[in-house]
């Protein structure tokens, strides 16, 4: 019984270690590519989600925070980087934590505070590094929450539905291996 136990456990971290490799790849691509650098850190975002799915909310922060690290210490463009670190790497945990709550209302007034926090941060502390082409005034920020708030809604509805595809195709798959 001990030996199905330590394989499983041994399977779960390189299925981390794979899913950390695949992150960080993703974000090396973004700063590569100026013209699909948001998308691109999206999709590296999307990874730590597979490592909750399979082995739990602390296998998905350790992959967060290693993708993170390795990403600050080796990438040229830490720009990429920070967007991962402030959002996309780290809303597949919160994510998971939020929709643990009772009422599906309070789980997206809780959704929304969380992203137009982290939009605050990056319009107001981090503007000139993340967001150069964004006028500097403060009259159109506005317009960039309620833009930002339709497209963070759109993109957690389809994220949602990547999971699903994840756990129906191949956390199914694993799962029989181990």
């Amino acid at each position: 019984m001990a030996k199905r136990r330590d394989r499983g456990s041994a399977n779960q971290v390189a299925l981390v270690g794979m899913i950390t490799a695949l992150s960080l790849a993703f974000l090396y691509l973004s700063t590569l590519s100026p013209m699909a650098r948001l998308g691109i850190t999206a999709i590296a975002g999307v990874f730590p989600a597979g490592a909750v799915v399979s082995s739990g909310l602390g296998a998905g922060f350790f992959s967060y925070g290693a993708t993170g690290i390795l990403g600050l210490l080796l990438l040229p463009n830490k720009s990429c980087v920070i967007l991962y670190l402030l959002f996309f790497g780290l809303w597949p945990m919160l994510k998971s934590l939020l929709e643990r709550l009772p009422n599906r209302v309070l789980e997206w007034v809780c959704k929304l505070l969380v992203f137009n926090g982290i939009l605050a941060v990056l319009l107001l502390g981090l503007r000139e590094l993340l967001l150069p082409f964004l006028p500097a005034g403060l009259e159109g920020n506005w317009l960039i929450f309620a833009a930002g708030n339709v497209a963070f809604v759109i993109y957690d509805v389809g994220f949602s539905k990547l999971i699903g595809l994840y756990m129906a195709r191949v956390d199914r798959v694993l799962r029989k291996r181990t």
